[in-house]
């Protein structure tokens, strides 16, 4: 018999590990960056717990970031248990012959303010019903249209950080992860796409649980890694107002895909998520002309 409960209590404990790891090394980047471009003092994570309004529902804790470099940043956790509504059990693996199921998980998404160094998304989880299986990836956003091809030094970058995760296990794919990240986080109503692209990658279940594991915690890994290092090269790099205006449009982007087409987005509503956490995805700031 399966022993969901130590996976449960692996994944649940990995999720807060990246999520120390990741806040602790954002805080270095808001520390280093130059206090001519970016005034003020550094900004800290602040953390804030929240439970699911069901009884035994679990929760979660949201850390937000506002400070010179990082414009907002919010790095969640959670692990929510319950009972899917019956459209959403239809939907899901294993629901249909029990509608509960069990969560966790870590999701990130970061603006800057220097519209040079691109926004960035990342987030991984472990789903459990009567089957269970990993899910998640990460994903580069560009503001300004210089970079906003798969061409750029930090599309290439980033790619090449999320391949060399990929690489290192026999149960990824990462053309097929690429892929399926192009085809999901497109804007479908501007027949564009919304930045250039990672990996993402659902209902990974190998039939060997260490190894979906193992991919899944060097997602995490090698997503802090390659983005702190493209924010490093642009942290000093000025911009003007023209770019700044440029990355506010690019912006609105970014919130007509979250609030239209993140399947995520649905999820976390639907299953009485904390609505203050879901949504801090949204940019501080952002203009439709």
């Amino acid at each position: 018999m399966t022993d969901f409960d130590t996976r449960k209590d692996k994944t649940a404990h990995w999720f807060r590990t990246l999520r120390d790891q990741i806040c602790k090394e954002f805080e270095a980047l808001e520390r280093e960056a130059p206090d001519a471009l970016y005034p003020g003092e550094a900004g800290k994570f602040e953390y804030e717990d929240w439970q699911r309004k069901v009884e035994n529902g679990g929760g979660g804790t949201g850390g937000m970031l506002r400070g010179r470099l990082f414009e907002k940043c919010g790095v969640h956790i959670s692990v929510v248990k319950g009972e899917f509504t019956p459209e959403m059990a239809a939907r899901t693996p294993g629901a249909d012959k029990d509608p509960r199921f069990w969560a966790a998980g870590i999701s990130l998404i970061a603006h800057q303010r220097n519209p040079r160094i691109p926004a960035v998304h990342m987030n991984t989880r472990y789903i459990v019903t009567t089957q269970d299986w990993f899910g998640g990836g990460g994903d580069l956003t560009p503001t300004q249209a210089i970079d906003r091809h798969q061409d750029a030094p930090d599309a290439l970058a980033f790619h090449a950080g999320m391949k060399a995760a990929c690489d290192k296990h026999n149960v990824a794919d990462y053309e097929h992860y690429k892929n399926w990240c192009d085809e999901y986080f497109y804007l479908k109503h501007r027949d564009e796409p919304r930045g250039t692209g990672g990996i993402f990658y659902d209902r990974l279940n190998s039939g060997n649980f260490e190894e979906d594991f193992a991919f899944t915690q060097d997602v995490g890994r090698h997503f802090l890694k390659t983005y702190s290092a493209i924010v490093r090269g642009r942290i000093h790099e000025p911009w003007t107002e023209e770019e700044r205006e440029e990355q506010l449009i690019t912006r609105g982007r970014y919130v007509e895909f979250n609030l239209l087409w993140d399947r995520g987005t649905t999820f976390g509503l639907k299953t009485g998520g904390n609505v203050k956490t879901i949504l801090s995805s949204m940019p501080p700031v952002v203009k439709w002309p």
